[in-house]
């Protein structure tokens, strides 16, 4: 399966090559929306999300940063999964053209994980976890680097409702020159792109994110900045709920949140509850 990558270019393109990346996609797919936050660079990303509306073919990116992402899929044909990526340090779109020194490695897995390497767009490290998330249910996502010379390892946790735990999916380890985490943000994308998942809705809402910082202290995330692909498409939206921000794509949804290009701020006296470090 291959990794769909256009939107998390928000880390790996320029504007004027991210505001192209999708205006092919006109009346073939939704337009694909992101949050943007800005935390500052961190040890570990934290973050929620709960889906409201899905369709075959959508990703729900939870925790993205500089060099992977982290989020659910539902597939074409309504399994559903945990994918967890982390891109190579050199961009190319043949996984087999990357030096072996250069390419992202396996770390850890869970007995349960595939894994992989993916093209096309980029190319990396890439894991599935099959795993049936419903709709109205709010699920745990946690994100760990750790540098390592000139290497980072980035560590995908999940925590299981039924088990009452948190998985160590999976890590995988990539040349980063010695960073941790940096460029949170989170996505929605329609990948099916066959016309008819233009009329399908996408809703999600993403909250209560938290980043470990340098000082090893918790910074909440209350801030946001709505953007969208190149893809002209206008029903789309964003904004609060509640105490945790909202993306909505396709179907018959309008802008009556903030607008594009905009900041969101969730309110002061919000909930905050912050999470315990693996």
């Amino acid at each position: 399966m291959r990794a769909f990558l256009c939107i998390t270019a928000i880390a790996v393109l320029s504007l004027t090559q991210f505001a192209q990346a999708g205006k092919h996609l006109e009346g073939i797919a939704c337009r694909s929306v992101h949050l943007g936050y800005s935390p500052g660079a961190g040890s570990v990303f934290y973050n929620e999300v709960e889906v409201s509306d899905s369709a075959p073919g959508s990703f729900f990116m939870v925790c993205g940063w500089d060099t992977g992402y982290y989020g659910m899929q539902e597939l074409y044909d309504g399994r559903k999964v945990l994918i967890f990526s982390v891109w190579d340090s050199h961009r190319h779109n043949d996984p087999n053209a990357v030096e072996e020194d250069l390419r992202t490695k396996l770390v850890h897995r869970h007995p349960d994980m595939r894994i992989g390497r993916f093209g096309g767009e980029g190319t990396g490290g890439q894991s599935f976890f099959d795993y049936d998330w419903q709709l109205g249910e709010t699920y745990r996502f946690m994100v760990r680097s750790k540098v390592e010379g000139e290497r980072t390892v980035y560590g995908g946790f999940f925590y299981h409702p039924g088990q009452k735990k948190w998985l160590h999916l999976v890590s995988f380890s990539t040349v980063t020159g010695g960073r941790d985490m940096r460029g949170f943000h989170s996505f929605i994308e329609d990948f099916r792109r066959n016309r008819v998942s233009t009329t399908k809705l996408r809703k999600a809402v993403f909250g209560n994110a938290w980043v470990l910082d340098a000082n090893r202290e918790w910074k909440s995330v209350g801030r946001a900045r709505f953007t969208g692909d190149g893809n002209p498409s206008l029903n789309i939206d964003a904004g609060v709920f509640e105490d945790r921000f909202y993306l909505a794509t396709g179907g018959d949804i309008e802008n009556k949140g903030v607008k594009l290009w905009q900041t969101v701020e969730l309110p002061e006296d919000r909930e905050r509850q912050k999470p315990t470090e693996l």
